[in-house]
């Protein structure tokens, strides 16, 4: 079991309308750049494509990152981040 400061943070920020998905991509180029001025100790990103008119860009965060991050950057929410493999 993980200690609570080591879990990985999921932030996510919601992008809606026609322009969605190029956003969404746009944005991450700018997470992508964050993690590297920051030295996050992740550099896990994606964008995920829930409709033409919803997509979402995520970041992810070790948990002890996350008041700094989340109050530079505002996500619109989050969730513990579970890894696919």
């Amino acid at each position: 079991m993980e200690k609570a400061l080591d879990r990985k943070i999921k932030l996510i920020w919601d992008f809606r309308g026609p322009s969605a998905a190029s956003i969404a991509q746009h944005y991450q180029k700018h997470l992508e750049e964050f993690i590297v001025i920051e030295e996050l100790k992740f550099d896990i990103t994606g964008v995920e494509h829930f409709s033409p008119a919803h997509s979402t860009t995520f970041l992810v965060v070790a948990e002890f990152e996350l008041k700094e991050v989340r109050d530079i950057l505002k996500p619109h929410r989050g969730e513990i981040y579970v890894d696919k493999h």
